[in-house]
C-alpha cells in the first residue's frame, strides 16, 4: 500500500530520531556514504524507507 506524504514524513522523521539517538543502521552504508550525505540522520531514514526495510506498519482505517 502506499502511502501518503504526510505518512512518508512521520515514518522518516520517527526514524531519523531513532537513528540520531545512536539506533544501528537496517541498511549497510559505506563510510564514504555517509561522508556524501554529511552523517544526516533523515536522509539515512529516507534510504532505509526507500530500500522498504523500516519494521513500521501503518493501520488504514
Amino acid at each position: 500500500m502506499k502511502h501518503t506524504k504526510y505518512e512518508i514524513a512521520r515514518i522518516i522523521g520517527s526514524r531519523a530520531l531513532q537513528i540520531a539517538s545512536g539506533a544501528p543502521f537496517l541498511i549497510k552504508i559505506t563510510k564514504e556514504e555517509l561522508e556524501a550525505i554529511g552523517f544526516n540522520p533523515i536522509k539515512i531514514a529516507m534510504k532505509e524507507y526507500e530500500k522498504e526495510v523500516l519494521p513500521i506498519s501503518i493501520k488504514h482505517e
